[in-house]
């Protein structure tokens, strides 16, 4: 994980000229708003143990930001139970239930700096968008806590073809707000979910929550959310637009 980085680096351009700001604002939910990644290893393990194995370490880092449906092959295949049609569909159901359960058994647990990151971005009038792998129904009981009304539109998991580390999400997204992707910040703590973002052409500012992060051209890195400030996302789109790297996937 990359130490040090709470400084958002502007490339090639005079620290005293300002940053144009963002045509929006995408935000990541589990990890980077709230602490639900914790919730959704609850849910794994439980739902491994039920299957008669246990999910080792690896396959749960390599499961943070992907969506449910390559979970539920992951979970299968690491606990050595055949993917019939039957059994997925157990698994899948077995894990949106534990984790709305979950959801609803007690408060919001946010990151560090995140509400208050919400609340900078909402006052400076930039347009905003939620992107969650999440199911819808997993991601209407978090807004319950987190707020609507920090968002413009929201994109779920299951409302595109492919869920993150592909860029549907965020392309969806800035087709919704009517605003390019380049021009967009992606908030993200996961390298599945950087790599989406990065795919769908937005610069990431990376704040890393379970497991590293891989560096990029298009990537700044913060080790957490409090204190940000809309010249600093300014300063990751123009970060990312000097490194050359304007190309969409």
């Amino acid at each position: 994980m990359p130490a040090d980085h709470r400084a958002v680096p502007v490339l090639g351009a005079p620290s005293d000229t300002p940053a144009p700001r963002p045509a929006a604002v995408l935000w990541d939910m589990d990890g980077t708003l709230i602490d639900s990644e914790r919730l959704w290893d609850i849910a794994l393990q439980d739902t491994a143990r039920e299957l008669g194995g246990e999910l080792s370490p690896r396959s749960r880092d390599a499961l943070v930001g992907v969506d449910i449906d390559t979970s539920v092959v992951v979970l299968l295949g690491d606990v050595g139970v055949p993917a019939t049609p039957e059994r997925i569909a157990w698994t899948y159901e077995r894990l949106v239930a534990q984790t709305e359960e979950l959801f609803t058994a007690g408060e919001l647990d946010w990151r560090p700096g995140a509400r208050a990151a919400l609340r900078t971005v909402r006052a400076a009038g930039i347009p905003t968008a939620l992107v969650t792998n999440s199911l819808r129904r997993i991601t209407e009981l978090a807004l319950d806590g987190i707020g609507r009304e920090f968002f413009d539109v929201t994109v779920c998991g299951d409302e595109v073809a492919e869920g993150k580390p592909a860029p549907d999400p965020y392309r969806r997204a800035a087709e919704l707000l009517g605003v390019p992707a380049p021009r967009c910040v992606a908030v993200e703590d996961s390298p599945n979910g950087a790599l989406a973002a990065e795919r769908a052409g937005a610069a990431v500012l990376v704040v890393p929550c379970e497991v590293a992060v891989p560096t990029g051209p298009r990537r700044t890195f913060r080790d957490d959310l409090v204190g940000l400030t809309a010249a600093e996302l300014g300063a990751v789109v123009r970060a990312a637009s000097d490194a050359g790297e304007d190309r969409v996937a």
